[in-house]
């Protein structure tokens, strides 16, 4: 009886071992995102996390769109501290499932970083000025001195 409980315990814990591992592991998806890093903190109780936010812009004045990460490596943790309040792509991974939050608190974990030079281009079409507006001024050419 005893033996047969503790074979019993031992393949529920390898079970939680391996579900945990697969689901570290393998990612359902994986993909890029691109805004401007809003906030970076180390976060939990016991389990220290880093978890991260970011501005998703579509265009100049839309409202911006919440993207919300966790991130594993220490160094890419401090490449986006570096990178703190400019425009950057994050490429991520989604972990479904993961069975604690000790590994991060959201399914979206990022695993690298990088900096966006150009800002984003507006596909809305140009904007005439009004029909009445005042031409703009234009410079006369200076008088020769005598």
């Amino acid at each position: 009886m005893l033996r047969s409980l503790l074979i019993f315990i031992g393949v529920v814990l390898l079970g939680a071992v391996a579900w945990v591992w697969l689901t570290l592991n393998w990612s359902y998806s994986d993909g890029e995102r691109a805004g401007y890093i809003q906030k970076l903190s180390r976060k939990g109780w016991l389990c220290k996390t880093w978890e991260g936010e970011v501005a998703m812009v579509t265009m100049p004045g839309a409202i911006p769109d919440r993207f919300e990460f966790s991130v594993r490596e220490e160094t890419v943790a401090n490449k986006i501290n570096a990178l703190a309040g400019q425009r950057v792509v994050l490429s991520y991974e989604q972990h479904k499932f993961v069975p604690t939050n000790c590994f991060g608190e959201t399914e979206y974990y990022v695993t690298d970083v990088r900096a966006v030079n150009e800002q984003p281009v507006s596909t809305a079409p140009p904007v005439a000025p009004p029909l009445n507006a005042p031409a703009a001024p234009t410079a006369t050419p200076a008088a020769p001195a005598k």
